[in-house]
């Protein structure tokens, strides 16, 4: 199959994915497109593929500051693409790209397990690495000012947050959300962020839960003695009523005062470092 043709042929889902229905709707937070321009994009790869993406933007003016949005493990559907709506509004250029795309849709899957085993543990790190550098080229294209750079993810995309911190020198800022700190490497997954905490050299905000059962508390007092050891200035705040997924507020997880605390924390984090 053209891998070109692969892409261009899939598309971001719509609405919120199968594995996390029933959606709790008295608490899904919506966010309109007035004065945005929002929508889907494509975004050519390293390896010649174009990428769909979900980009949110001011609708006037450029040389916005941009903030990469990594993805939980359900893809880039509704509440990705409304974290990055929310952004927008606040002056930023705000891009989601697919990092699943080539191993597979999660959105499209109906058992969490089956999300992990058919898709995500097949995602190599280089390949994701690699796609979110393509992203930021793209969006330099795009007239967006990438020298004020950050970036943010979820579950997933928080342990992918803490790897492209140490890994693109143009972030800025980073603020992770309850992303796995430490696990053992593998052929994909050669490092965590625990071996890299202490050469990071740019600032990252780990947003963690106590009540967190995926992400052991005695992992994250590792990660901040880790920490220590280096220069960036990284802090970890731990909510202790929180549990995983906190931010989600499509789901049962959410919890309002933890996650709009954290939300004004990673947004000072960001004007405190130059990214806004």
């Amino acid at each position: 199959m053209n891998p070109r043709r692969e892409f261009l042929t899939t598309h971001l889902p719509a609405g919120f994915a199968l594995a996390v229905q029933p959606i709790a709707a008295q608490t899904t937070i919506t966010t309109d497109t007035r004065l945005l321009t929002a929508g889907e994009v494509q975004i050519p790869t390293k390896d010649g593929r174009r990428m769909p993406a979900y980009r949110a933007v001011p609708s006037r003016g450029k040389n916005y500051p941009v903030v990469l949005v990594i993805e939980e493990i359900f893809g880039v559907h509704e509440y990705i693409k409304d974290v990055c709506r929310r952004l927008a509004k606040l002056g930023y250029m705000a891009i989601a790209p697919d990092l699943f795309l080539r191993q597979g849709d999660p959105s499209s899957l109906t058992n969490i397990q089956d999300i992990i085993s058919q898709v995500i543990s097949k995602v190599p790190d280089e390949q994701v690495l690699s796609d979110l550098d393509a992203t930021l080229e793209w969006a330099a294209q795009q007239h967006a000012d990438t020298g004020k750079a950050a970036i943010t993810g979820f579950c997933w995309g928080g342990r992918i947050t803490w790897l492209y911190a140490a890994h693109q020198p143009k972030v800025k800022a980073g603020a992770a959300w309850y992303g796995v700190l430490v696990r053992q490497p593998t052929p994909l997954q050669p490092q965590h962020p625990i071996h890299i905490a202490a050469s990071l050299k740019i600032p990252v905000l780990g947003l963690y839960g106590e009540k967190d059962t995926g992400i052991p508390i005695d992992t994250v007092a590792q990660m901040r003695e880790a920490l220590k050891q280096g220069v960036s200035g990284s802090q970890i705040i731990v909510y202790p009523n929180a549990p995983h997924g906190f931010h989600a507020d499509y789901r049962e997880s959410y919890r309002k005062a933890e996650a709009e605390d954290a939300w004004r924390r990673m947004l000072a984090w960001f004007k405190k470092f130059g990214v806004a």
